[in-house]
């Protein structure tokens, strides 16, 4: 079996054969020493699932080289194709994912800010509305402290990531090209 996905993998392209190749094989070894402990037929089903999963992953890479990095396929269940089965190259965080988030919690608590505010000025049924006034908000200085907490990890670990020069990911072909 290892040597059908040996030849199988020289269907993707050879960029991508180049950097993850011997990733994806010794994922596959693993994985398929896994599924032989499992019986006959999970071994049956892992194969299938693999030859089916390499093709169509190796179809996808050669038409996003063809079409362009940022192609996605559509998927539906069921279907050959799924995302899941891709190895990319150069997927990075994006980096202005921090201030957006930002600005989508200084939205969120002002909207929950200003709804504490009308809720409040609310009359019962039976008075007549009155002009609207602040009150003071018990929720504003929580979320403040939460959202201090939840940036400062966001930060460590932004350094951290930073620091490593990586995605996040530990890619196995760096460590493998440490044994070679």
């Amino acid at each position: 079996m290892i040597t059908l996905y040996r030849v199988l993998l020289l269907l993707y392209p050879v960029e991508h054969r180049e950097c993850f190749g011997e990733e994806m094989l010794d994922v596959f070894q693993c994985a398929s020493a896994e599924a032989s402990e499992h019986g006959v037929l999970a071994r049956i089903t892992f194969w299938a699932r693999e030859i089916a999963g390499i093709i169509s992953a190796a179809l996808q890479e050669h038409l996003r080289a063809l079409i362009g990095a940022r192609f996605v396929f559509p998927m539906s269940n069921g279907s050959l194709l799924s995302r899941r089965l891709v190895m990319r190259n150069g997927f990075r965080f994006p980096k202005s994912t921090a201030v957006l988030m930002t600005l989508i919690l200084g939205g969120v608590v002002l909207a929950i800010r200003k709804g504490e505010v009308i809720a409040t000025s609310l009359p019962p049924f039976s008075q007549p509305i009155t002009p609207t006034h602040p009150a003071h908000s018990y929720l504003l200085p929580g979320v403040a402290v939460g959202f201090i907490l939840f940036y400062a990890a966001g930060l460590v670990g932004w350094a951290v990531l930073f620091a490593l020069r990586r995605s996040g990911v530990h890619r196995l072909d760096d460590v493998s090209a440490g044994r070679k």
